[in-house]
């Protein structure tokens, strides 16, 4: 039996390349506002991540929320040492590149089709900015 393999391709990346386990969600992430931003666990009420810590996961969300703030809270994460390795967004927003830049965190925009239908929480992913890929590695 052939293995299909998984590739998605990304409109506008940034970062090196990297590989972790995949956080799906089907909806927007604020880093300000989900996020407590001294132990990297999603706390916002409610929020379908809600309990799941970010660090060193490759993040799949549909939208970015937030504005100006959320900028610099990439760089304070990334500082505290629990950031995600990567963010890939459906769409995202100027501040929050700026700010996965500024951090040099790996951030995406753009699929070519939507992860939640190949890509599950716990599996294992590459992510490829020069390349423009989000590739699935292994199953969970």
């Amino acid at each position: 039996m052939k293995k299909t393999r998984v590739t998605i391709r990304v409109k506008r990346a940034f970062g090196p390349a990297v590989e972790g386990e995949a956080v799906v969600s089907g909806e927007g992430f604020s880093p300000r506002y989900d996020l407590d931003r001294w132990s990297g666990v999603i706390t916002k009420p409610g929020h379908q991540l809600e309990g799941v810590n970010i660090r060193d996961k490759i993040l799949f969300f549909p939208t970015a929320k937030g504005g100006i703030a959320a900028g610099w809270a990439f760089y304070d994460i990334k500082a505290k040492g629990i950031a995600p390795k990567a963010m890939a967004f459906g769409v995202t927003n100027p501040v929050m590149v700026q700010g996965a830049v500024f951090a040099n965190l790996t951030i995406t925009e753009g699929w070519s089709r939507d992860p939640r239908e190949c890509i599950r929480t716990g599996d294992i992913v590459r992510v490829d900015p020069q390349a423009k890929t989000i590739e699935l590695l292994k199953r969970a």
